[in-house]
């Protein structure tokens, strides 16, 4: 096999951009607490947007309830008012700089909505995929048109290729429906 094309590179990509849809499944409220669910949110302090893992101590003591250990008193109401305007749909209570997150069961509605966002973001990761697998048939056509590899290699990168996009594009469906799974659980 020739080194003018490096299938890898395009395999790896694929695999951050499935790293990438896992990061993105942690921060959808499933019913139990988890602290990833904050990481989208940004509170507005010193003139600049920070995460909340920047600015307090995160911690799941329960199944159902967060707890935000606010490191400076003065920020307490930003981090609420960040949370509230987040579109979680949770209320923090306010106690000294500690704040409490109860997750409250989710409703039917709620839950059809979350899994019309997951399939949404399923589909954009599938997306993704296809695109690395585009890039990766456009590079060999380009080095076939310059004769650095053969037909019989394209045909075989190109095959490889396809493999590894239809790999991923199912391990993308299976973590989907896993999390499907998980939304629906009562």
């Amino acid at each position: 096999m020739s080194s003018a094309f490096n299938e890898n590179n395009y395999s790896l990509k694929m695999e951050k951009t499935i790293q990438s849809l896992k990061k993105d499944l942690t921060t959808l409220r499933t019913g139990r607490a988890n602290a990833a669910m904050l990481d989208m949110i940004k509170v507005d302090v010193y003139g600049q947007l920070m995460p909340i893992n920047q600015l307090a101590s995160i911690s799941v003591p329960e199944a159902r309830l967060i707890t935000i250990q606010v490191w400076d008193q003065g920020n307490v109401n930003h981090v609420d008012t960040a949370i509230k305007k987040s579109d979680l749909g949770i209320n923090p209570q306010i106690d000294g700089a500690l704040l409490r997150i109860r997750i409250p069961d989710l409703t039917e509605e709620r839950r059809k909505d979350l899994i019309k966002i997951l399939k949404n973001i399923g589909e954009k990761n599938k997306v993704s995929i296809r695109n690395i697998r585009r890039d990766a048939n456009e590079e060999l056509k380009k080095i076939l048109k310059e004769k650095e590899i053969s037909e019989d290699e394209n045909k075989t990168f190109e095959k490889n290729i396809q493999k590894v996009t239809d790999e991923n594009i199912s391990i993308i469906d299976k973590i989907l429906t896993d999390k499907e799974k998980e939304i629906l659980q009562v």
